[in-house]
């Protein structure tokens, strides 16, 4: 602990037992807990203590993404444990399903809403219609953002979770520079009213995909990035600050985890399950689960990736114009599932028109180009707003 000489006569605890030493507490145990966060001196307290023979609980998603394979190299080679429910998701049960439940099966697909806060920032911006500076700045009030939400509205939090979730289904070697991130930092009250047009809301998603790449070769598409989900897939009825994780397994089928991912008690309940299955092995002589990274799957460029726009353009209201956005999207290869036309009339009298076009699936890279040239369009007065579409 930082101050050893503070009273904590209330928990009942032998005073002589606290210590500031961490270096020299993690020698002389059988179990150790982590829950410093960030990568150091968590790794190297870690790694002491596995090498003094002391199994790892630890819900340290950063270092997990970061160096995890270090992790688990050590974990094997000195006959110890290494446990990180916690890691991902709070008190939801989602790594030990995926790496148990579902070994048996083939993870298609996982899809999920692992981080409170942004959750709790979109959420209040569908009900209030509110911006995203004040709504931050709301959830800051309330305990749900901390004083520096960076990590969290630019999405660095859940990539890290993305990576995680990503090895483990699809037992890779997934880091969080893998990981295609995009933050929430963007996102409008006008690509919320948007969303709501459509019958969507807008989430920031973690989705790790099994994908075959366009020169045939099999891989990961690992990505975290806001998008639009339709009101009737069940990730959209998730609110506030909870979590939820959507698998998709050729066996099992659908799968849904839903809980509190973020919070002391939470956290809590998460530890303690691996505190618990730790000490069941050690008494009955029996291992965890170690690394299971045999596949071995690169992780393909996010350009690769099949996703579908919902792109927003303040145009020119003149004859032509639909037609020379449209071809744009032919020549990228791009295919118009829908589009919607609304005539805005200015102070001075002038007329221009808002397009509102949503795309069928494509490379991630063929609409980007798409929405690219868009913007150089003389009859584009500005592309206004570009996102994804996922779930359906």
């Amino acid at each position: 602990m930082r101050r050893a000489g503070r009273d904590r006569s209330d928990l009942g605890v032998d005073p002589a037992l606290f210590t500031t030493d961490a270096a020299e507490l993690v020698t002389r145990a059988d179990i150790v807990v982590e829950v410093i966060g960030g990568i150091e001196p968590a790794r190297s307290l870690i790694l002491s203590a596995m090498e003094h023979g002391a199994s790892v609980v630890t819900a340290n998603k950063a270092l997990l993404a970061e160096d995890g394979p270090t992790l688990y190299a050590a974990a094997k080679q000195h006959g110890v444990d290494l446990y990180y429910e916690a890691a991902v998701a709070g008190a939801i049960p989602i790594l030990r399903p995926i790496r148990d439940s579902l070994a048996g099966d083939s993870i298609r697909r996982v899809i999920g809403i692992v981080n409170g806060t942004t959750n709790f920032v979109l959420d209040a911006m569908d009900s209030t219609g509110a911006g995203f500076a004040e709504t931050v700045e709301r959830a800051q009030a309330l305990g749900y953002a901390e004083a520096d939400p960076t990590a969290d509205v630019e999405g660095f939090d859940a990539a890290a979770k993305a990576a995680i979730l990503s090895s483990l289904a699809f037992h890779s070697r997934v880091a969080s520079a893998d990981v295609h991130r995009e933050g929430i930092t963007e996102v409008s009250a006008r690509d919320i009213a948007a969303a709501q047009e459509m019958g969507c809301t807008v989430k920031l998603l973690a989705i790790c995909e099994r994908v075959t790449g366009q020169d045939g070769r099999e891989g990961i598409s690992a990505r975290v990035h806001p998008a639009l989900i339709p009101l009737s897939h069940p990730l959209a009825s998730v609110r506030e600050a909870y979590n939820a994780v959507f698998v998709e397994a050729e066996g099992a089928g659908e799968l849904m985890f839903y809980g509190q991912g973020a919070g002391g008690d939470p956290t809590a309940s998460a530890v303690l399950g691996d505190l618990v299955a730790v000490a069941r092995a050690r008494v009955t002589g029996g291992r965890g689960p170690g690394e299971s990274a045999y596949a071995d799957l690169p992780v393909l460029p996010m350009g690769e990736a099949i996703t579908r726009y919902h792109v927003s353009l303040d145009v020119a209201d003149r004859s032509g114009v639909l037609a020379s956005v449209a071809s744009v999207f032919a020549e990228h290869d791009v295919s118009i599932e829908t589009v919607r036309q609304q005539v805005v009339t200015d102070d001075d009298g002038s007329a221009r028109a808002i397009l509102v076009i949503v795309t069928h699936a494509a490379t991630d890279a063929a609409l980007s180009a798409t929405v690219n040239e868009l913007d150089g369009l003389d009859t584009v007065n500005e592309v206004t707003s570009v996102m994804r579409v996922e779930g359906n």
